[in-house]
């Protein structure tokens, strides 16, 4: 595995050196924890509205969501019902996919659980030692809806919390460097990437959003 500032030179080799200036600013810890809950459930909501759909009309139709789901006040939406549910199927404002919109419900839920676990999960979530990203990332695979994989990933960059997104040109790398083999769909596999983040971040001082944009630019 090549120590990091050589990977930054491939990157910057292939992009230009300006391609650092572009490179994510991920939000202060503190900042994050003072955050409400709606912003971490809004932001599952459109990674999940999202996937596989076209993101310009996820964007398009967001207004309506916003409005369609009370501006995703958690506290409200962990008390909605089969009416609500309903309701929500039938808004034209929204994009009515049945498994997304429980999902979102689902999420606000398990937010609320969280909030009752820790008396502020807010602060639990942004204070999550980014030296165990992959760890925050399988509780919300585990006890989120439809948070697993990327869309968790895409979840914390949303919201500024530092973590990588395991893109494929950032996997392509991954795999040259011989940290796993492909996309990693273990715990063990997890486990090996956020090794080699946690590398790469004591050598280059860089966090790790900012790694897995340069490894990405590093790849044809």
């Amino acid at each position: 595995m090549r120590d990091f500032a050589e990977i930054e030179a491939i990157a910057v080799g292939r992009k230009g050196a300006g391609m650092l200036e572009g490179l994510i600013q991920p939000v202060a810890v503190e900042e994050l924890a003072a955050k409400p809950l709606s912003v971490w459930l809004e932001a599952m909501a459109k990674a999940i509205f999202q996937a596989g759909f076209s993101w310009s009309v996820i964007d398009a139709k967001w207004p309506g969501v916003q409005a369609a789901f009370a501006g995703f006040d958690p506290g409200k939406l962990a008390l909605w019902h089969d009416d609500d549910m309903a309701r929500l199927l039938a808004d034209p404002g929204i994009v009515r996919n049945g498994a997304k919109i429980s999902a979102v419900l689902e999420n606000a839920v398990f937010l609320m659980a969280l909030q009752g676990e820790t008396g502020d999960a807010a602060g639990h979530l942004a204070h999550w030692p980014g030296a165990d990203q992959a760890g925050f990332l399988a509780l919300l695979g585990k006890r989120g809806a439809r948070l697993g994989g990327n869309t968790g990933q895409r979840v914390c960059r949303m919201v500024g919390r530092d973590s990588y997104v395991l893109s494929d040109d950032v996997v392509k790398r991954l795999v040259i460097e011989g940290v796993i083999e492909g996309p990693p769909s273990s715990a063990k596999a997890m486990g090996r990437v956020q090794a080699a983040f946690n590398l790469w971040a004591d050598q280059s001082g860089r966090s790790l959003a900012q790694i897995s944009q340069i490894l990405a630019q590093s790849v044809d």
